[in-house]
């Protein structure tokens, strides 16, 4: 299933490859995702929503066996703090649901900001905009399509 996600990068001439896996509606952890489809967690990669004292709503995107460092992206985002956005919120800004979250094709353009782990790897999954269906690509193609700017913002659960 083609979704927003996807033709975002169709357009901008970006290889992927679409993988969808069963939900289980109780566990849509990062770690569950990536057993379903076979990688290892530190390769898929979960987006976030966030807001900053100074710059408002960010996505950060951190590899699915670590936890968002908000001291780190605070830095990052040139913030002098930041806090997830209540999980009643995110829809409403995004247009995303909890496990259905992407940088890409969101209802807005926020900043992204994204683990630098993510270039240790050849491909990595992101969520593609909805629950069941991930997105394989290049890090690479996923940086400069969500013109994201890259740091050190995950530490261990």
């Amino acid at each position: 299933m083609k979704t927003n996600a996807a033709r975002i990068l169709d357009r901008l001439g970006i290889r992927y490859e679409l993988k969808e896996y069963e939900v289980d509606e109780s566990d849509l952890t990062a770690a569950t995702v990536a057993r379903k489809v076979g990688l290892p967690p530190e390769q898929v990669f979960k987006t976030l929503c966030a807001r900053g004292d100074r710059h408002g709503v960010c996505f950060a995107v951190v590899p699915g066996d670590a936890e968002l460092d908000l001291k780190a992206l605070a830095a990052l985002a040139q913030d002098r703090k930041t806090e997830m956005v209540a999980l009643k919120e995110v829809q409403p800004l995004t247009g995303y649901i909890r496990g259905g979250v992407t940088a890409l094709a969101a209802k807005k353009d926020y900043p992204v900001y994204v683990d630098e782990t993510v270039m240790l790897f050849d491909v990595i999954s992101i969520s593609a905009g909805v629950r069941g269906t991930q997105i394989f690509l290049a890090p690479d193609d996923y940086v400069r399509a969500t013109k994201a700017k890259l740091g050190a913002i995950s530490k261990a659960p």
